[in-house]
């Protein structure tokens, strides 16, 4: 379950970041999927089948997003003196709605993914999310120590 959850996490930023895959194209910078086949030594089979799991479930997030993104404006567009009380409600429940299909897509966005991994890919992707993690909160460790240290006007 600990690798599920690290697993989620890094795919989740993979998935998010719609550059990547516009990157690549353009002959841009190397995008996540190039990082991901040597982190854990994906074959160009796996790093094609990944790269069309993304852009099909991208493509509907991203539908979806620009959906909820639109009721998240009618909603602030009823805080005035004559709101329409239906009308938050039923733009509330449709943007509960959406924000629970993109739940459900990314999840099985990053369950497809995983199926492409074998086990030693995973095991790797595994260590790797846990090194990652211990940077991060060596880091932030780090950080702290020195808002503490800074002096009270510095901060």
């Amino acid at each position: 379950m600990k690798l599920v959850k690290l697993f989620g996490t890094a795919l989740v930023a993979l998935s998010l970041s719609a550059p990547a895959l516009a990157q690549q194209a353009s002959g841009g910078q190397p995008d996540q999927v190039d990082q991901l086949a040597r982190m854990v030594g994906l074959s160009d089979k796996q790093q094609t089948e990944i790269r069309g799991i993304l852009e099909d479930m991208q493509s509907k997030i991203g539908k979806l997003r620009q959906e909820a993104q639109a009721l998240q404006q009618q909603i602030q567009a009823e805080i005035k003196p004559d709101y329409d009380e239906e009308a938050i409600r039923d733009n509330a429940e449709k943007l509960g709605d959406l924000t629970g299909e993109i739940a459900a897509l990314s999840t099985l966005m990053q369950a497809k993914v995983d199926s492409v991994f074998t086990q030693e890919q995973r095991d790797e992707l595994d260590k790797r999310m846990k090194q990652m993690q211990q940077q991060m909160q060596q880091q932030r460790q780090m950080m702290q120590q020195q808002q503490m240290q800074a002096p009270k006007g510095e901060k």
